[in-house]
């Protein structure tokens, strides 16, 4: 888990024609059933510790699965493709630049959620947990 201090941030950019797309996966999910997992099991409602969760929310030239503006924290759900070289280079680039607007990323796999969903619910509240502990 990256250590980041926590600081206040007034503003996090985000690429506007990203907006629209974003809005477009939220009315017509183009979500796995994990992703639909860990929305309707965990995270809808504040179920989480009750911190409020945004799905698929632009930051910067990203759209990230879920997001948690209080804690600064992302949730990226990877499917198989997430295994491949390009993509994972991409996913550590973009993680290294969302690291530097103070956002965590942490990252679950499609498997994982499907096969092991209260273990999934138990590392997000723990993760939750580190990052609040003054």
């Amino acid at each position: 888990m990256p250590n980041i201090p926590m600081q206040p941030i007034w503003y996090i950019p985000y690429n506007r024609s990203l907006k629209q797309y974003a809005r477009e996966n939220r009315k017509q999910p183009k979500s796995t059933k994990a992703e639909e997992l860990i929305r309707h099991c965990i995270l809808k409602g504040k179920k989480m510790l009750w911190y409020k969760f945004t799905r698929q929310k632009t930051i910067d030239y990203f759209i990230l699965d879920f997001y948690c503006s209080e804690l600064l924290l992302g949730i990226e759900i990877d499917g198989w493709y997430h295994n491949e070289e390009i993509q994972a280079t991409y996913d550590k680039k973009r993680t290294v630049k969302l690291n530097e607007l103070w956002i965590t990323i942490l990252r679950l796999k499609n498997g994982e959620v499907l096969q092991h969903l209260t273990e999934c619910r138990e590392y997000i509240k723990q993760y939750i947990e580190q990052l609040t502990k003054p």
